[in-house]
């Protein structure tokens, strides 16, 4: 089922099939969000819970020597959440642990999907709760995709990622045949840049994998008509840029929390970069937001 907000600049669209947003649509009809198409990514805005990116043969070790089998992007992304709470401004979505759940992560919890429409901008904040009588594990982001180009007559080499600041920075090599991360592997990015500009050759290999920015903001912006997004993701500490190898008008923005398993790594869940944790009872927020230029 979907939802709608809206106001004069801008109409967001919901669904309750993964708890997501299916459009960002402003008011001269131009759509930010990416439709989704099965010949380069089926996919729109997934929510990434208990793992962001993918575990060494889909396989880790949980809790009390538990070895767990889970998909890329964890399982709640192609769920079916419940809307429990909307207004003029806000609307929230909820999932529950359940049998099929806890097969693959055996604990109980509650994550709810909270949006905020404010103006031009979009407030998104995941809230993990933790159900369970133990502390647990996770990680979560988002995974938005957005439209590129924008405008009717423009190239997808027209547009670029800006930074809030200057940037020096090398990223880790994504290793697609498995999934994983290779960290002793890096490559300069950035050298004393704010800016990348886009084009699909740079995803032929796959995703281009921030570890070590500063910035907590950026634009998707075109060069030509100066149409696109900004973001903020102070609540995570990476960030991911991808699209499809087949050159897929869409790049993904996607600020995690945490990374898929990397090379220097075990299969320990609770051992992995940066982990999250959140005691019985308890609950942590992470937002990030999406504003029209």
């Amino acid at each position: 089922m979907e939802y709608i907000l809206n106001n004069e600049q801008l109409t967001v669209t919901f669904t309750t099939k993964g708890g997501t947003i299916c459009s960002i649509e402003d008011s001269q009809g131009i759509e930010y969000l990416w439709q989704g198409d099965a010949t380069y990514w089926s996919g729109q805005a997934p929510i990434l819970f208990p793992i962001c990116g993918g575990l060494r043969d889909d396989k880790a070790l949980i809790g009390d020597d538990l070895e767990t089998q889970m998909p890329r992007h964890g399982i709640v992304r192609k769920r079916e959440w419940e809307m429990i709470e909307k207004d003029e401004k806000h609307i929230v979505f909820e999932i529950t642990s359940n049998i099929e759940t806890k097969v693959m992560f055996p604990y109980d919890f509650r994550l709810l999907a909270k949006y905020t429409l404010e103006g031009r901008s979009l407030k998104i904040t995941y809230e993990v709760e933790n159900t369970d009588t133990k502390k647990f594990p996770f990680f979560t982001g988002g995974h938005p995709g957005f439209n590129c180009p924008l405008v009717a007559g423009e190239e997808y080499t027209d547009y670029e990622i800006v930074f809030e600041q200057k940037e020096t920075c090398t990223v880790p090599t994504p290793v697609p045949e498995t999934g994983l991360v290779d960290m002793k592997h890096r490559s300069v990015c950035l050298e004393d840049s704010d800016t990348v500009e886009l084009n699909h050759e740079m995803f032929e290999i796959d995703a281009v994998i921030f570890d070590e920015l500063k910035s907590r903001k950026l634009k998707l912006v075109s060069k030509k008509s100066g149409k696109g997004i900004e973001m903020e993701y102070k609540d995570f500490p990476y960030l991911i840029l991808w699209s499809s190898a087949n050159h897929g008008n869409f790049v993904a923005i996607e600020p995690w929390t945490g990374l898929s398993t990397c090379s220097d790594e075990g299969d320990w869940f609770e051992e992995k970069r940066n982990v999250q944790s959140v005691e019985a009872g308890e609950s942590k927020e992470y937002s990030y937001s999406v504003s029209v230029l």
